[in-house]
């Protein structure tokens, strides 16, 4: 590579191929979804780290199909992008592409979502297991070591399994507490995970806490739990979004929430990017760490 400096171009839509104007280094990014919070930090992280880095980023989104995004990954190997990042939509259904751009001599990187296979270079996402383990030993905390739990899962999602891997682990040092059932809501949207909680609460069977696996899982538990005016069920979340801390700063059953950083897996996502194409060399997975607020430490500005 060069290095030549020219203004940094960020693309949001694919075009048919690579663009003459920068012999900066190409990195095709298709993301999960633009429309989460969560992710438009983590797009923040990438886009600052890659103008101080000199590396032009074309960015685009899968929106949760994987169609979608295998035909945007098929793009960039049209483009003879220098290197990929995906967040993958599925992480079974991804590899095929990742072996595909392999094949083509192109290095895949994943952030935040973890592909199954495929010959990724590096992964870089939050420590999710230990936010599971800090969640699951939060409740357990709550619970008194005894209950009855519900898991409001996405299956096919890696940084969820590692989620809820964690949390099991650290319910398993406490045989008082089970868990009942572990519905999967898919894409976590709030009004699924809002209904499969309505159907568990009018089915009659015990529950004393819930976690859900994202924030709007976790958001469409206090919907469901709120509007059958329950007391008593203590919910936990991840993310950490702005409407999820208001509802654990008020006092609401949403206790308790894991804290990811998104902006700097985007940085670091980048740099990793950046240095891997230096001919440095890289680890296959960089863990960011999480950490959880409460009400008190919300209240204490932490």
């Amino acid at each position: 590579m060069t290095t030549r400096m020219f203004p940094l171009l960020v693309f949001a839509a694919l075009g048919c191929a690579r663009t003459p104007v920068s012999d900066r280094p190409q990195v095709g990014v298709t993301l999960l979804t633009e429309a989460h919070v969560f992710y438009q930090d983590l797009k923040r992280g990438m886009l600052a780290a890659a103008e101080s880095l000199d590396v032009d980023l074309h960015i685009v989104a899968g929106e949760w199909d994987l169609a979608r995004q295998t035909a945007q990954v098929q793009s960039f190997l049209t483009r003879k992008m220098d290197a990929i990042v995906i967040a993958p939509v599925n992480s079974s259904g991804i590899v095929s592409a990742v072996e595909e751009a392999r094949a083509a001599g192109i290095p895949v990187f994943t952030a935040d979502i973890a592909a199954d296979g495929g010959g990724v270079v590096a992964h870089i996402a939050s420590d999710n297991r230990q936010g599971g383990r800090l969640l699951g030993e939060f409740l357990a905390q709550q619970l008194g070591g005894r209950g009855a739990v519900v898991v409001l899962d996405q299956p096919t999602v890696t940084s969820v399994q590692d989620r809820v891997a964690g949390f099991r682990e650290a319910l398993a040092s406490h045989p008082g507490i089970s868990i009942v059932a572990t519905p999967a809501v898919e894409r976590g949207l709030r009004d699924v995970a809002k209904q499969k909680t309505d159907n568990l609460l009018t089915g009659g069977r015990p529950l004393d806490a819930i976690f859900g696996s994202n924030d709007d899982c976790a958001l469409g538990a206090l919907a469901s739990v709120q509007a059958a005016g329950r007391d008593g069920i203590a919910i936990v979340g991840y993310d950490a979004t702005p409407e999820a801390r208001t509802a654990i700063a008020g006092g609401t059953a949403l206790l308790a929430d894991a804290v990811q950083h998104p902006e700097e897996i985007g940085r670091r996502t980048v740099e990793t990017v950046a240095a891997y194409l230096r001919g440095e060399t890289v680890p296959p997975v960089i863990a960011v760490p999480v950490s959880i607020v409460t009400k008190d430490s919300l209240l204490a500005g932490r």
